[in-house]
């Protein structure tokens, strides 16, 4: 009986193994539930070889931010995911939270303002406007 456990256990790990795409959507659920505010889900497997998504969130004050992070890593590990780490959380103005696929950004407001990560990985759209811009019919002015 010994033997026969232990293949049934690995079949139900591979089973409950969630691919980048449902793992950043319950790390967002988790960030939702715990009132986060500004939730961004942004996909850059094709902009870095990093991670897959950043999940970024505002939190109200340095506790809810533990609070957040605390939540967000508690879901993955119900999950059958492990936390590759975790950082900033004694100081607690941006606290980061690595998942391998997922990269967790949980920061209070000021701070969130001050990186500013939506724009920096929006380098896609900043490309295509860019392109517009400079194309005979985007409308550069010739002077």
């Amino acid at each position: 009986m010994v033997g026969n456990s232990r293949p049934k256990d690995l079949s139900r790990e591979k089973e409950t193994r969630l691919n980048s795409k449902e793992l950043a959507d319950l790390v967002v659920d988790a960030l939702d539930d715990m009132k986060g505010q500004d939730i961004r889900c942004i996909n850059v497997e094709e902009l870095t070889s990093i991670t897959d998504y950043m999940v970024i969130v505002t939190g109200t004050s340095n506790t809810h931010l533990k609070a957040l992070a605390d939540s967000a890593s508690k879901k993955v590990k119900e999950a059958g995911h492990a936390i590759a780490g975790v950082e900033g959380k004694l100081a607690s103005e941006w606290v980061l939270v690595d998942m391998g696929g997922v990269v967790v950004h949980i920061m209070v407001a000021p701070v969130r303002a001050l990186y500013n990560l939506e724009e920096l990985w929006s380098f896609k759209s900043a490309q295509a406007v860019a392109a517009k811009e400079s194309s005979p019919e985007g409308g550069e002015a010739s002077s």
